[in-house]
């Protein structure tokens, strides 16, 4: 899954400081609802992943059934917090 389209999908726009408060808790709304239904286990990754960068991702024990997803989603949360802050 494409980030950008991702966020096209969900939010109407690429650019989130573009989409207003109410739009954007709609979107994880959506999202939240989607990895609940999602079957496939690199788009669920993708959409945690998401939610995740948001705030807004359910604990790995609710997102993942599978230990090796869960060990990848800790991966990520470790990854994320040593990223620099994008600019602009």
């Amino acid at each position: 899954m494409n980030f950008d389209d991702l966020l096209a999908r969900y939010f109407g726009s690429a650019d989130l400081a573009t989409v207003p408060p109410a739009a954007q808790a709609a979107g994880i709304e959506k999202m939240r609802v989607d990895l609940g239904l999602e079957q496939d286990r690199p788009k669920r990754f993708a959409l945690w992943c998401l939610l995740y960068l948001m705030g807004a991702a359910p604990d790995l024990d609710i997102a993942f059934k599978q230990e090796e997803d869960r060990e990848a989603a800790r991966n990520f949360m470790d990854l994320a917090a040593t990223a620099p802050e994008a600019e602009g």
